[in-house]
């Protein structure tokens, strides 16, 4: 019998279904080790080296894994393709050898990207090694918020309220709010004015149709002789538009030219609650319960 490891019950009972009797397929449910909640836990002083227990509540879970891989042939680590899946596979693998239920060799890591019969054989086909590198991405990220976390957290709870947390996330998230308003403090309002005209066109030629209707058009001023109009405070407009009111216009040249508009991409969950937001006046908690429900329907 050949025993495979998984993260989430579901798949390991959907996997049951298709594989057959010469499987056995278990789940972790999630990380079976990490950083104990009640000390810092890492060693700073040695490379920042972190201090894995065992999570209390996956006890139980991981006794059924070392009885069932004592009687299985091969061992397949199955867990997510990412740096969280990659790091419970670690685990599982030093917890298996730790007690010396199996031998190095006969634990593999597998890979597949869909739940069917065909995938993960062809998997089983090709196995690999664990990928150190998304092992010590999924480390790096829990040093970091720990690290972060157990310094910023308890400054938060004494200057703002007991309960809030600081992580790697919330703290870029933070200083960059901080620059952006400092930015808005620090800018310099310019009083600057745009120039409209409502022109129409002129009345049909001779020897053409006289019930021809004369078209009104707006334009707006961009130039004055060879310089940008740059129109500074309301002195300065009401002296240009009383000189416009008095002057002779004419178009000098008509560009034509194709463009091409595709659709709208589809909606994000921050693009839609932005629209529903501007649109319908909804709040994102509201934008968000009405999407739930039509999920659910």
């Amino acid at each position: 019998m050949n025993l495979i490891i998984v993260e989430s019950p579901t798949k390991a009972r959907t996997l049951s279904r298709f594989l057959g009797k010469g499987y056995s397929v278990e789940a972790t449910t999630g990380h079976i080790k990490d950083l104990p909640k009640s000390k810092l836990s890492i060693d700073i002083e040695h490379n920042f080296k972190p201090e894995y227990d065992i999570v209390e509540k996956r006890a139980g879970t991981i006794e059924k894994i070392r009885e069932v891989s004592r009687k299985s042939d091969k061992i397949y680590l199955a867990t997510d393709p990412d740096r969280e899946g990659e790091a419970i596979s670690e685990h599982v693998r030093e917890i298996l050898l730790e007690g010396k239920e199996v031998k190095s060799k006969g634990i593999q890591r597998i890979v597949f990207h869909e739940i069917t019969k065909s995938a993960v054989e062809e998997a089983i086909k090709n196995p690999k090694d664990i990928d150190e590198n998304l092992v010590d991405a999924q480390i790096a990220r829990r040093v970091l918020d720990r690290l972060v976390g157990y310094k910023l957290s308890p400054l938060l709870w004494k200057k703002v309220r007991r309960g809030l947390s600081a992580g790697r996330v919330q703290s870029v998230a933070l200083r960059l709010i901080v620059e952006k308003e400092r930015e808005i403090e620090a800018f310099k309002s310019e009083e600057y004015w745009e120039i409209f005209c409502k022109l129409k066109t002129l009345p049909a030629q001779a020897g053409k149709s006289l019930k021809q209707k004369a078209e009104e058009f707006i334009v707006q001023l961009v130039r004055i002789g060879e310089k940008t109009a740059e129109v500074k405070n309301g002195k300065d407009a009401g002296k240009i538009v009383s000189e416009l009111k008095g002057a002779d216009y004419k178009v000098l040249e008509v560009r034509e030219r194709e463009v091409s508009k595709g659709p709208y991409p589809p909606f994000t969950t921050s693009t839609m609650t932005q629209a529903a937001a501007r649109i319908l006046g909804w709040s994102a908690k509201k934008t968000m319960s009405q999407a739930q429900a039509l999920y659910e329907e």
